[in-house]
């Protein structure tokens, strides 16, 4: 699929206990239908050829025999049409049976995986099933010589798939983490668990932990409706997942044959393997080509997030919680290992300064310091409106801090006298004079006052350079380094709804509302602000989208702008987002210099710029080659 998307799905269909002719129409079925949505992968439940529950009828030789026929008719069902199924039944070797995985595509088994680590616990399944061996020999089954064995690792040429059965997922070294190591990027997981009180929250969690610490694609089919309820009942939950996050799932106890379908981003897979450095192993697999033709047109249905540095709905006070708490407690230690007898921080009324001061505060309760030790300073400005400054002095008035209001209005004026600058001029000289004025204020007041500078700088700033060397950009620790902007404003509306005072929320919330501005140039004739960031640089939820997938995930530019296509299409044209993702990518090489030189700050997610542990790039690395490919978008 373009842009290293595999369509896959996984399917529980309706059973019928050992019944496996209908069961395998019923398969069949639903590969037919599913090869018509251009799925290339699709998995079944564990036995559901005949069901989880036939109990003793899986010692009878005819009804292996018939399960053996049955299965004829889900290999004429792949005949033909481009999707790899794999559906599980119980297959005879050797005088022993085996309860399997068996992968098909075009017409013909690719590979059979028999389980081989039984469940004993709760279904006994040794009563039936011998347990498989990693070693793969070849078999016969329904006419074809197949490779046979619990190692396998199918790969085709866009990428590479294990499997687990069952209760193989919960062992400690599960057959899905070794293949995983060897290059599976996608592992599957057939099952045929009972479900009880419980459970179900389980399997989610176990589904998202292992398809983040195998940092791969994750399959989940579990059996449901007509499977025995004679001593449990089964729900038929169906997942899929990649790096952690769920990207699609069904509901629970459905009365009828259901699937869900997603896209796993096998490119995204490769580069956090990549980054980590422990995946690619050799020695347990043994490979199993299947030649595979990939799609290049078929249509995304995964929720491609815009806002990918917010957590979702349901973990969301957690998270933003958990990231004020860092950040709280690295200035903390700084704080202590230091000595410093006062935090400096310099407060515009505008979103950055204003987590950086929340932040402190609660650093300062961490060290069981008062407020009093906060030393905050507004440094009005030429461009500095009354909205902000009012916001900033309640602000600092209702935590308690001490206040200090400095202008630098006539030192600025001298300085321009002195470089011989026309006030009327207000170009970069006249901007970054104003904020290297202030910086200045903020380091002689430290050392006078024994304190630590605190800076309010955040992640999207760094990532395009939009801080003024030498003045925001510097600091003595950058609380909000590896902060966003879109997340900064949930931290801050989370810190509003929770902090039980009505008059700190009122605050924050017009916080919030205030455009997002340096304030470096004077307001406009109604003293509103006239110079606004985003107006300038571009929308910060279109930069912060840029980041993400270009630092964290390694998008190639033609990549993040079809995900910001899909993700923005009922709010920025096609012209915008390319408009905005060129200046993001020019941006983002030639600022690389700010980075480098950056202060100290704490890593609180998975993207950051820090230039010791995070991004680690030249200062003079080209950047041609990526804004041509932006030039040439349509």
């Amino acid at each position: 699929m373009k842009y290293s998307y595999i369509k896959t799905a996984t399917a529980s269909p309706t059973l019928s206990v050992g019944d496996c002719f209908g069961n395998a129409d019923n398969i069949a079925c639903i590969i037919n239908e599913l090869a018509q949505k251009d799925v290339e992968l699709v998995l079944f439940p564990e036995l559901s050829l005949t069901s989880s529950s036939c109990g003793d009828l899986f010692t009878l030789p005819a009804f292996i025999q018939q399960c053996a026929k049955a299965l004829e008719r889900v290999i004429e069902a792949t005949r033909g049409n481009n999707i790899i199924a794999v559906a599980g039944a119980p297959v005879a070797n050797n005088n022993s049976l085996y309860n399997c995985s068996i992968a098909i595509h075009n017409g013909r088994i690719c590979g059979i995986v028999p389980k081989a680590q039984l469940n004993n616990s709760t279904s006994n399944e040794s009563r039936w099933f011998t347990a498989g061996i990693a070693k793969a020999e070849i078999i016969e089954v329904a006419g074809q010589k197949v490779p046979f064995g619990s190692n396998l690792l199918f790969t085709t040429p866009e990428y590479s798939f294990g499997i687990e059965t069952g209760t193989e997922a919960n062992a400690p070294l599960s057959p899905g983490a070794l293949l995983a190591a060897e290059g599976a990027t996608i592992i599957l997981n057939p099952s045929a668990e009972a479900t009880i009180a419980g459970s179900h929250k389980a399997t989610k969690a176990r589904i998202e932990n292992k398809s983040a610490i195998c940092k791969c694609g994750y399959m989940h089919a579990n059996c449901g409706w007509g499977e025995s309820t004679s001593n449990a009942a089964y729900a038929g939950y169906c997942a899929i997942a990649e790096c952690g996050d769920i990207l699609a799932q069904t509901g629970q106890f459905n009365t009828a044959g259901h699937y869900t379908v997603s896209e796993i981003d096998t490119e995204k897979i490769q580069k956090q393997r990549i980054a980590d450095n422990n995946f690619g192993c050799k020695g347990y697999a043994t490979v199993i080509d299947i030649p595979q033709i990939h799609s290049e047109n078929c249509e995304i249905t995964r929720n491609i997030n815009a806002n990918p540095f917010v957590p979702c709905d349901d973990c969301a006070k957690e998270r933003l919680e958990e990231v004020f708490n860092i950040q709280a407690n690295a200035l903390a230690r700084r704080i202590v290992h230091i000595h410093a007898n006062t935090c400096v921080i310099g407060i515009s009324g505008g979103l950055d300064s204003t987590l950086a001061l929340l932040v402190t505060a609660k650093a300062c309760d961490i060290c069981g310091k008062p407020h009093s030790d906060i030393v905050a300073i507004t440094m009005p400005g030429f461009g500095t409106t009354e909205r902000t400054h009012t916001n900033a002095h309640t602000l600092m008035e209702r935590l308690g801090v001490t206040i200090m209001e400095i202008s630098i209005k006539e030192a600025c004026l001298q300085h321009f006298k002195d470089i011989d600058h026309n006030i009327e001029n207000h170009d970069i000289t006249y901007e970054n004079s104003q904020a290297r004025e202030r910086t200045q204020i903020l380091m002689d007041i430290a050392n006078q006052r024994n304190g630590i500078v605190i800076g309010t700088g955040d992640l999207s700033e760094l990532a395009l350079g939009w801080a003024t060397y030498n003045g925001d950009h510097m600091s003595m620790y950058s609380v909000n380094a590896s902060v966003p902007k879109t997340l900064i404003r949930h931290i801050v509306n989370w810190y509003a709804q929770e902090c039980g005072d009505k008059t700190v929320a009122s605050t924050l919330t017009d916080i919030l509302d205030t455009p997002i501005s340096p304030e470096l140039v004077p307001a406009n004739e109604n003293g509103e602000i006239k110079q606004k960031t985003e107006d300038l640089v571009g929308p910060y939820e279109l930069h912060d989208f840029f980041i993400y997938n270009f630092v964290h995930n390694g998008y190639a530019p033609e990549k993040i702008y079809f995900l910001a296509q899909q993700a923005f299409k009922d709010e920025y044209s096609n012209e915008v987002i390319k408009k905005w993702l060129a200046t993001f990518m020019r941006r983002f090489f030639i600022q690389q210099f700010k980075r480098s030189c950056s202060p100290d700050g704490p890593v609180t997610g998975v993207c950051n710029l820090n230039p010791h542990i995070g991004w680690i790039m030249p200062s003079d690395t080209s950047g041609r080659e990526w804004t041509d490919i932006i030039s040439k978008l349509k």
